[in-house]
């Protein structure tokens, strides 16, 4: 019952705080990291009742390194955002231009589709993926560890998400929505829980197929989108198939990145000289 329930329970978490902070007029700022701490407590929970391995539960020692990890990048994140926070609230409109359930999927569409954009740069360019390859360096995939993230690439990701939105002129509301899903979309597809979607693999993103992301066999480690799924198909980095799961995850060449738990080093990481290791070997 839980591997049929547990997203739909999430998906419904999700529109159902969306309503009351629309309803409420509720602070963005406020409810996006109460419900994204939920999320994380609410996957970290089926993980340990419904997991896909039980060898990728992080041991003591990787929970301190994925919190530090974690802290670093939302303080640090909040930080260098600060431009682009307020490049966002000079440009987003303080009303809809359209009725705000019509705005609400053009606000994820752009907003996916620039994620899947700066993702798939993050692997194909060599200067992003020094940045974005510190993701792929742990050998499980779990809720702790979606937080193992350079800085800059954070930054980077989330700014060209927010300005791509507010360029286009969506709405606060309509950006507040659209957070909470793609919030809870991005821890879920990295949780260590053994649900299947089923069809709706076509559609939206899942554990199923970020696993394959995350592939040392870089011939299957396509799906770049991580809330919706349909930009793989149309840019035809989709590899998922009923059944079909990583042997391994990880880096394909492990020493062209620091351990997890250097921080300092993997922090400095972008800056040192490269090695041959090219692009996208996750």
């Amino acid at each position: 019952m839980l591997r049929v329930l547990a997203y739909p329970v999430l998906l419904v978490a999700a529109v159902s705080v969306a309503v009351v902070a629309l309803c409420l007029d509720w602070a963005p700022d406020h409810v996006s990291p109460l419900f994204l701490l939920g999320t994380i407590a609410y996957l970290t929970v089926l993980e340990r009742l419904i997991p896909y391995q039980r060898s990728w539960h992080p041991d003591p020692g990787e929970w301190r390194w994925y919190g530090v990890y974690f802290l670093l990048t939302m303080v640090s994140s909040a930080l260098a955002q600060y431009l682009v926070t307020a490049a966002v609230a000079v440009v987003s409109p303080d009303e809809p231009a359209l009725n705000l359930w019509v705005e609400i999927p053009g606000a994820l569409l752009t907003g996916s589709l620039a994620s899947y954009l700066v993702h798939r740069l993050g692997h194909t360019n060599p200067i992003l993926w020094r940045l974005h390859g510190v993701h792929h360096v742990p050998q499980k995939v779990n809720v702790a560890n979606n937080g193992v993230n350079h800085v800059l690439d954070i930054v980077l990701s989330q700014g060209v998400v927010q300005l791509s939105l507010a360029l286009i002129g969506f709405s606060r509301e309509s950006v507040l929505v659209v957070g909470l899903f793609v919030a809870a979309q991005g821890y879920f597809v990295h949780a260590n829980i053994d649900v299947r979607i089923g069809r709706l693999n076509h559609v939206l993103a899942s554990p199923e197929q970020h696993r394959l992301h995350h592939s040392t066999d870089l011939s299957e480690a396509g799906h770049y989108g991580s809330d919706l799924s349909i930009w793989d198909h149309l840019f035809d980095s989709y590899t998922w198939r009923p059944g079909r799961e990583p042997v391994a995850v990880g880096l394909s060449d492990p020493a062209s990145f620091p351990p997890t738990g250097a921080v300092a080093t993997t922090l400095l990481h972008p800056w040192r000289r490269a090695k041959r290791a090219g692009p996208g070997s996750a």
